[in-house]
């Protein structure tokens, strides 16, 4: 009981690993952006460039990516559809859509207006939040699902010691071309 509990921690802490890693990833070139700025004494001018709203819309579409991913991964997770599509919904209304507004009327103005400096960073922090989330939510789904497996297949006798041998995800039904497409 307790080496479930601590692999489960490890693997808890692996995943937050993985997850921040991916966003300064995405973050490192708006890193070198900035300390040219700053260096060029334009430190201000990184917040009234499209910039952070790039960063946003890159890491909204990360996130609606992880989220399709939770809700596509196994056929019995049916039923936590309509909170995954939620969150899809959320993360264009709040994050993605915005972002790219913004970004739009900043290449296409000479003026920028004042609160585009607060609310680039804000739409930053959101998107952040939402992929954090959208990794947890899909890797607590997938295993939450294998959590459910498990009992049957201790059943029918079919379980192993072997750490390595979980339970799989089905792969993706997609349909076969023949040859008389008409292509």
């Amino acid at each position: 009981m307790a080496t479930t509990s601590q692999d489960s921690e490890q693997q808890s802490l692996s995943m937050m690993y993985g997850t921040y890693a991916d966003i300064l990833f995405v973050l490192f070139p708006f890193l070198v952006i900035g300390m040219q700025r700053l260096w060029d004494g334009k430190l201000y001018d990184t917040l009234m460039q499209p910039d952070l709203s790039i960063a946003a819309a890159i890491l909204a579409g990360l996130a609606m990516g992880k989220f399709v991913l939770g809700l596509v991964v196994n056929r019995e997770l049916g039923r936590y559809k309509e909170r995954i599509v939620f969150f899809i919904a959320l993360t264009l209304f709040v994050v993605l859509g915005p972002s790219i507004i913004l970004m739009l009327s900043i290449v296409g103005n000479a003026e920028v207006p004042g609160f585009v400096a607060f609310v680039q960073p804000v739409l930053l922090i959101i998107a952040i939040s939402l992929y954090s989330t959208a990794v947890s939510i899909s890797n607590l789904l997938t295993r939450f699902a294998a959590d459910e497996r498990q009992p049957e297949t201790a059943e029918k006798g079919r379980a192993s010691t072997d750490p390595d041998a979980r339970p799989r995800p089905a792969p993706l039904d997609l349909p076969r071309r023949t040859g008389n497409d008409g292509v």
